[in-house]
């Protein structure tokens, strides 16, 4: 008997909201990593698809193996390819141990990998680029854990002034007048692995432009087994969704034990009218369908936008 292709593994979800990508592999137990390219930054390297090389930060929620198991092999990658250091940001408390696995590689390889890790204490934050930060959250789960906010900070023209001629607003620039004032645009909110909590809450998750969410349960006598393992269940994201104004929220962390079709099921069932907003990224049958969906729309777009005009 001829054997059969092993099964096609590893594919990465991918979705495009606007004007951001969200892509990667998430599945409970065995693998997460979230890139969004515009933003240079991977939440967690539980592995190291082709994908996450190019950002040149790792933000890691926690140091689970699932989360953090490629992170050697990406700083090697990043080296072999000649892309620069990577940088892996991470709780305080983890940075020492991840230290010492990297020294640990010296000996297995005989070489020394760049690499930075840099510990990022909950509140604080770090530049990923021009006017880009990342945010530090603590959250709650089994192991020492961060969400993360990443935050534009633009300067606007305080509110005293917007109605003032340009002729004026010059004069008290020019004068040393303080007339502008940063403000803070949350652009993506991940919550990493955690129970539900107030962090959740926070400006930065109920204001971001777009949420990744774990969600590692669904069905509804498996609760208990979200409490106990510090993991947020489908039910929980209804009071989350009620404070969130994101029109998109990523789930992922979802375990293999649950089909996409079920997670579906689910989510509709429990969310309502808000389960519209709800994407998983590794459903890859209804990513690509949206996707396609998206592509025709641009293209109808163009065409009006190209068509001369009557007359």
């Amino acid at each position: 008997m001829i054997p059969s292709f092993p099964p096609r593994e590893g594919q990465a979800g991918f979705l495009y909201l606007p004007p951001f990508r969200v892509q990667g592999i998430s599945v409970a137990g065995e693998e997460t990593v979230v890139q969004v390219p515009e933003l240079d930054v991977c939440f967690d390297i539980g592995l190291c698809p082709r994908i996450a090389l190019p950002s040149p930060t790792v933000a890691l929620t926690h140091a689970h193996m699932d989360h953090v198991g490629g992170l050697p092999y990406w700083f090697s990658q990043r080296a072999f390819q000649k892309l620069g250091p990577g940088r892996c940001v991470c709780h305080p408390e983890t940075a020492p141990a991840l230290a010492a696995m990297m020294r640990a590689w010296i000996d297995v390889e005989g070489q020394r990998t760049p690499h930075e890790i840099v510990p990022l204490a909950p509140e604080a934050e770090i530049m990923l680029k021009n006017n880009i930060w990342l945010r530090a959250i603590e959250v709650s789960h089994t192991a020492p854990a961060l969400g993360y906010a990443v935050i534009e900070r633009r300067s606007k023209l305080r509110a005293e002034f917007r109605d003032l001629p340009q002729e004026r607003i010059r004069e008290l620039k020019s004068r040393g007048e303080q007339i502008t004032q940063t403000v803070e645009i949350p652009l993506v909110a991940m919550t990493g692995d955690t129970e539900p909590g107030p962090f959740l809450f926070r400006d930065e998750f109920a204001n971001a432009g777009i949420v990744i969410t774990e969600c590692t349960f669904f069905d509804a006598d498996h609760r208990s087994r979200a409490r106990i393992g510090k993991h947020i269940h489908v039910e929980d994201l209804v009071g989350l969704f009620q404070a969130w104004r994101a029109p998109d929220v990523v789930l992922v962390h979802v375990s293999r034990r649950t089909t996409m079709a079920h997670a579906r099921e689910r989510i509709a069932a429990v969310l309502g009218d808000h389960a519209a907003r709800a994407h998983l990224l590794m459903d890859h049958r209804t990513n690509r369908q949206r996707l396609e969906r998206q592509a025709a729309e641009a293209s109808v777009n163009e065409g009006a936008a190209d068509a001369p005009a009557d007359g």
